[in-house]
């Protein structure tokens, strides 16, 4: 019987980091090794990480990879590899090496370049023209990269045709909320259509906007899940898969037989290779049952969060983070991120009330900070303020207060803020979310500034959602039940609410989604039901508040459509949607 120990090393690479990536790398192929795994396939870039940008445009950080490579390749003795870096041939491409026994065996170059959302490929890589199917001791593979996959057409199908019994896929395919079950069934169709076994191993880690989620996978030819990495976790998935069994598969389905004969290889070139027999030094290792760590809805948006606050500060190296704390559902949901993501002693919390913060919004953001563990700064404004207003007197002489002197406010804690930041090292996290993002209900250099937007692809619906499933695990509610129940409000004024400026909540995000995520025209939304006076007002926030959200710190995407990498308008723009 032919049988195949294949790992899936779920690897956090970090982007620019060749030394540390390398390192890992290596320290992963000893596991996998060590565990007696015939072939061991590390994610897409997993030298360079992903996505590296315009640092391949830079010849020596293309010669350091390629020195990296060649580290891998030599440590490959009894093994073999596969292994993602950028191959430079007179052009740069986006590649795959088969690394075995020692040897660079193949190469595999990624022939669809995605150009959509947050990819930016074409304007860095050559797509490639061929690909590879080795024949390992009687068992073919063929290698292709991420985007490659997702095509019925492309090279899978090609590789399948000509007889490979195991596609091996190695990806870097960033998280947003729903798309694992939308990936593993587009793998699941590829794996029954060609009758091949598809191995698909995912990056995990956060870097900068995106966060990738691992959650690597191994199908058979009848869709059956061989193996499943956790969510957001590193580790070394093992499995071995009964080859023969897809022969078998095969000589009882006439569908192979049939697309053959339509010739299915034309337009693409498979380049076959033969691999060295490997000795065998005596029985493999029993590999014991995985249990991997699959989350509902809610549960993985938050392990996003937590994850790319984590990877976001530790990679950029800040020892520490703080936040400001309102008393609200933002603020607090954002610390109890971070806590989470980097443990208290880690996290400041600073309370800055003014002549409108209510009782309960500072006892609040101090009950918070007691159950996370924090350390609590108190800093009133009201001095600050009130000393703003008296310098601003002849300036503002013969006007009414109104947004100016609200936004006053909030740019005095963005200051403070930006203060203890520069003399601490803090990182800022700001506390804004993905519906004030969309509608400009927010301020420009208050509490906008920042290093890191934790929630701003998060709707406010969600942010409550979020909230309630952190307060139901592990037995113990973090934030106050004080929290979730009082009314959104900014604080900026007398009995101020977040609905006198905007629809309700439960009315505005799904119309936001609408527009922003769907890009559905005004009379689409008003025919499936919005009001249209509603619909009318937040399109017209949403357009004209472009030039803020272009002035807004990164954050994590855990939508489809996030704001920056992936929705691109212009800020300067006349078309209207009405």
């Amino acid at each position: 019987m032919r049988r195949l120990r294949l790992a899936l090393a779920q690897m956090n690479s970090t982007v620019g980091d060749l030394r540390g990536n390398t390192e890992k790398i290596l320290g992963l192929l000893q596991q996998a090794r060590t565990r007696g795994a015939d072939v061991v396939a590390f994610p897409e870039l997993a030298i360079t990480g992903y996505p590296p940008e315009d640092l391949v445009l830079k010849p020596s950080f293309l010669r350091d990879n390629m020195a990296r490579l060649d580290e891998v390749v030599q440590a490959t003795r009894g093994i073999t590899a596969i292994v993602g870096f950028v191959d430079v041939q007179a052009d740069i491409f986006n590649a795959a090496a088969v690394a075995h026994d020692g040897v660079l065996a193949a190469v595999h170059h990624k022939m669809f370049l995605p150009n959509y959302g947050v990819f930016d490929e074409n304007r860095y890589f050559q797509a490639g023209r061929s690909c590879p199917v080795v024949d390992r001791e009687g068992t073919l593979i063929g290698v292709n990269i991420c985007e490659d996959i997702w095509y019925p057409g492309g090279p899978t199908a090609t590789q399948a045709y000509a007889d490979a019994d195991v596609i091996i896929n190695i990806s870097a395919s960033p998280y947003h909320a729903g798309k694992r079950g939308f990936r593993h069934q587009m793998l699941y169709t590829r794996a029954v259509d060609h009758l091949v076994v598809v191995a698909y191993v995912n990056s995990v880690g956060g870097q900068d906007e995106l966060v990738f989620d691992g959650n690597s996978i191994v199908f058979d030819q009848n869709g059956n899940v061989l193996a499943e990495g956790s969510q957001f976790d590193e580790e070394l998935i093992l499995v071995d898969v009964d080859v023969e069994s897809v022969l078998r598969q095969r000589l009882h389905d006439p569908r192979r037989r049939q697309v053959l004969a339509a010739s299915a290889l034309e337009g693409l070139q498979v380049i076959r290779s033969t691999l060295a027999p490997i000795g065998r030094n005596g029985a493999k290792p029993k590999l014991d049952p995985r249990a991997p760590r699959i989350l509902d809805d809610v549960a993985e948006v938050y392990e996003a969060l937590v994850l790319g606050v984590r990877d976001y500060t530790n990679k950029n190296d800040f020892r520490s983070v703080i936040i400001g704390l309102s008393g609200g559902i933002d603020s607090s949901l954002t610390a109890t991120v971070a806590v989470d993501a980097l443990g208290p002693e880690r996290v400041v919390g600073v309370s800055m009330p003014s002549r409108y913060s209510s009782e309960g919004s500072k006892t609040d953001a101090e009950d918070l900070a007691e159950r996370l563990g924090i350390r609590l700064l108190t800093v009133p404004i009201e001095e600050a303020f009130a000393a703003s207003l008296s310098m601003l007197r002849d300036a503002l002489a013969g006007t009414s207060p109104d947004l100016a002197e609200e936004n006053l406010q909030a740019r005095i804690r963005g200051n403070i803020l930006m203060t203890l930041s520069n003399k601490f090292g803090h990182l800022v996290l700001t506390t804004g979310n993905k519906s004030e993002m969309a509608t400009g209900y927010s301020t420009l250099y208050g509490d906008m500034a920042g290093g890191f937007a934790v929630i701003k692809d998060v709707p406010k619906t969600l942010v409550y959602k979020l909230a309630r499933h952190r307060n139901g695990r592990d037995g113990a509610s973090v934030i106050p039940e004080s929290v979730l129940e009082k009314p959104p409000s900014a604080e900026l004024r007398p009995d101020q609410r977040d609905d006198d400026s905007l629809p309700p909540y439960e009315a505005l995000d799904p119309i936001l989604e609408l527009y922003v995520e769907q890009d559905r025209s005004f009379d689409e939304i008003v025919a499936l039901g919005h009001d249209a006076d509603a619909v009318k007002k937040v399109i017209a926030l949403v357009d004209r508040s472009e030039y803020k959200r272009r002035q807004a710190p990164p954050g994590v995407k855990i939508t489809r459509r996030a704001f920056g990498r992936d929705r691109r308008l212009p800020i300067t723009n006349k078309y209207r949607a009405f």
